[in-house]
């Protein structure tokens, strides 16, 4: 099914360079928005979603911590 929107051409245009900055088009993502929001996207596709969504708004960090490569993979 087809679906025509209005969209004001700056929000388009910037829609557009995020898209192209994240691999993808302003059609699968508003593809994966309007599954999300009709309560039909797969379990895996929104659980990523989400997870991406918490990591842009996480507030946590390392501190002051600093590791070496070597320390990282000490076991």
């Amino acid at each position: 099914m087809n679906l025509t929107i209005t969209v004001e051409d700056d929000v388009l245009r910037r829609a557009r360079i995020r898209a192209l900055e994240e691999n993808t088009s302003v059609n699968a993502v508003l593809h994966d928005y309007l599954r999300a929001y009709a309560g039909t996207a797969s379990g895996k596709a929104a659980a990523v979603r989400r997870l991406l969504e918490l990591s842009r708004n996480c507030r946590s960090g390392r501190g002051q911590s600093r590791w070496t490569r070597d320390e990282l993979y000490e076991r």
